[in-house]
């Protein structure tokens, strides 16, 4: 096997809390258990221009250096990746696998996108969304801690959105360029993200990724039963546990499930 490489990935759009502590966790273990070589890299995913907030990226810099967290590489900004994900697109575009869309998430009620614009051969324009044509295949991948699984993305959520109507590169999109042109092989994530992942393996390999990264979803903190933590939970933000006088012993320790 070759050295783990892993990443933290944190948006900034909002403070840490005990649930990133939690993840950061599980990603520096993954990295310093598989031995010597293993390394974390660290991404700040900016790539929502209109919530991303340089006062959040200097806040959770700071605490992960306060926590101990500390990675092996330069740190790296979606935001300054557009050249990287626009050629990523073009490679996609070239196959015609990529169409505008004019439809917004209402025009569906947010569940599995129609295709209702995957024939109108739109130009593209401001105001429309970009979206990547997907296979009706089923997606079997091994999680490490939850074992085999099965999705099919065309039937989950349909075509995907590259980029979206304000003009932002997607979540789903953008880790995926990252994770491959980073070298990224293991993903580690909380397991609200499972579903997000037959859509990323299937990207990959059209994009040209033969071989796409193992993932671990690890169990989340939750603030009741069916509600996670959130970055709206000040009573569990790292500055706010800080600025209570808590040590970075007992914050690390709180974030345990």
């Amino acid at each position: 096997m070759p050295p783990v490489v892993t990443r933290f990935a944190p948006a900034p759009t909002g403070f840490l809390h005990l649930g990133h502590v939690l993840n950061a966790k599980h990603v520096w273990a993954a990295a310093r258990n598989s031995g010597p070589d293993g390394r974390v890299l660290l991404r700040i995913e900016d790539h929502d221009r209109q919530r991303s907030r340089k006062e959040y990226e200097d806040a959770i810099l700071e605490d992960l250096a306060w926590l101990g967290f500390v990675a092996d590489g330069p740190l790296v900004r979606q935001s300054e990746r557009n050249n990287i994900y626009e050629a990523a697109l073009d490679s996609l575009r070239r196959r015609g696998l990529v169409y505008a869309c004019a439809c917004s998430r209402a025009d569906f009620d947010g569940r599995r996108y129609p295709g209702t614009c995957a024939t109108r051969n739109l130009a593209d324009a401001p105001g429309l969304s970009l979206r990547i044509r997907l296979e009706p295949t089923i997606e079997h991948f091994d999680d490490l801690r939850l074992g085999p699984q099965a999705q099919q993305p065309s039937a989950q959520c349909g075509d995907l959105v590259a980029r979206d109507r304000k003009g932002n590169w997607t979540y789903q999109f953008a880790v995926v360029v990252d994770d491959w042109q980073q070298g990224v092989n293991l993903v580690v994530r909380g397991e609200d993200l499972l579903d997000s992942t037959g859509r990323q393996i299937q990207l990959a390999r059209l994009l040209g990724r033969s071989e796409p990264p193992r993932f671990l979803h690890h169990e989340l903190l939750m603030r009741s039963p069916t509600q996670k933590l959130s970055k709206s939970d000040g009573d569990t933000g790292v500055r706010d546990l800080r600025a209570k006088g808590w040590s970075r012993e007992q914050v690390i320790e709180a974030a345990a499930t």
